[in-house]
């Protein structure tokens, strides 16, 4: 399989403000890759980069083949590109909308409205296409744009947090159609926040921070770094949380215990009955337990055991990191 997206030593500098340090990419042709960070970790600045939107200071990145710097317009004619809010001009209508995305890609007016009827369609707005786009809902806008991306029919699809501010039921609809696009061969880098929206879509992810890819992978390759299944323990009196510790320190076999809040702690699953060794270890210290759950490692720990932080942190979002330089 080869590479859809190929990115080396990317640097972008606004101002004193670094969004790319030297960051390398690969994503295979046909696969999902979601690009997973906080806000500022640079996400947005290497979808615009990669769309041809701005210039990197360095490095190189391909898009099928083609050189974003060198041959924007050839880009350009392969890709689509979906932002973080929907991109849709209110005083026309739906079908007017993706009809005029088709002529800015030269297909003439027969062309467009052939295609603007068949994307209308395939995202469940062909009641509405003759409407303006102003009397959308918020989940029907998003639609439309991401509809309008698929006019020209790209081979490479940017989504840039696609499903941020739509409802449980609207992203559910978004998650199928990625599916589908990959299904029919189209490669797809999602940027996103939301950790299961990662687990659900990607084929592989990648863990941007500060600029830099700082770990890549399946979901599953992700989670194994981080270790086993761990025991989180509740316990009823918080003023009791040492002696708790203590208590329990004997039952991590070669992990280490780690204290999660005022009365909770959590510990690497050593054994088959770790549960009922905790609750009598406990028991024996006077302590009470309001609660036990074994807990799997999930994209948060990932990204926690990589960076130090979990990934709603929220810093500047980074496309407005060239404001913040200003």
């Amino acid at each position: 399989m080869s590479d859809a997206i190929q990115v080396e030593a990317l640097r972008k500098r606004f101002g004193e403000v670094v969004a790319l340090d030297g960051l390398d990419l690969l994503a295979p042709e046909g696969d999902v890759l979601a690009l997973l960070g906080p806000n500022g970790a640079g996400k947005t600045t290497l979808v615009r980069a990669l769309a041809t939107l701005l210039v990197p200071d360095s490095g190189r990145a391909l898009v099928l083949g083609r050189d974003v710097v060198a041959d924007p317009f050839g880009v350009r004619s392969e890709i689509g590109l979906a932002g973080q809010f929907a991109a849709v001009d209110e005083i026309l209508t739906g079908r007017e909308n993706l009809e005029m995305v088709g002529m800015l890609y030269h297909l003439g007016r027969r062309e467009a409205g052939r295609r603007a009827t068949e994307v209308l369609e395939r995202f469940g707005l062909a009641d509405a296409a003759d409407r303006r786009a102003s009397t959308y809902s918020g989940g029907m806008r998003r639609r439309l744009d991401l509809a309008a991306t698929l006019v020209g029919r790209p081979r490479v699809l940017f989504l840039d947090e696609p499903s941020t501010g739509l409802d449980p039921r609207s992203r559910a609809q978004l998650w199928e159609m990625v599916r589908e696009l990959r299904a029919e061969g189209t490669t797809i880098l999602l940027t996103t926040q939301y950790l299961e929206e990662a687990d659900q879509l990607a084929q592989l992810i990648a863990v941007i921070d500060q600029g830099r890819i700082v770990a890549e992978g399946t979901a599953h390759e992700l989670k194994e770094r981080v270790g086993r299944d761990r025991l989180i323990v509740r316990i009823s009196d918080a003023d009791k949380l040492e002696d708790a510790t203590r208590s329990l320190s004997g039952l991590t076999g070669s992990g280490r215990g780690e204290v999660l809040g005022d009365a909770e702690l959590s510990l690497p699953i050593a054994g088959p009955d770790v549960s009922a060794d905790a609750v009598r270890a406990l028991d024996r210290v006077g302590v009470g337990i309001a609660s036990l759950e074994i807990r799997s490692p999930t994209l948060d720990d990932v990204f926690f055991s990589l960076t130090g932080r979990h990934v709603e942190a929220q810093t500047a979002p980074d496309n407005q990191l060239e404001e913040v330089a200003a």
